[in-house]
């Protein structure tokens, strides 16, 4: 919402004053949401990362989903949040 009010103060202004705002913030979210949980099984599966990895090697499984995690974190965020 702070990248709303700063950078899109017509678009929030008008989003606050037909109080819609709430139902605009919640439905981005719903979407940002859906989209990150897409990604992350996408590059998952490119990756090879799997179940039988997690127990195999549960470092290296938590290293590549931490790298995936916050490559996927940046693109919603450009995408959804700050486009």
């Amino acid at each position: 919402m702070d990248y709303l009010k700063q950078y899109r103060k017509v678009t929030y202004t008008n989003f606050l004053t037909s109080g819609r705002l709430n139902a605009y913030l919640a439905d981005i979210d719903r979407q940002a949401q859906e989209r990150f949980e897409r990604l992350i099984e996408g590059m998952k599966q490119a990756q090879g990362i799997t179940e039988r990895l997690k127990e195999q090697d549960a470092l290296e499984w938590t290293g590549r989903m931490n790298n995936i995690w916050a490559c996927v974190k940046e693109t919603v965020d450009k995408e959804m949040i700050y486009s």
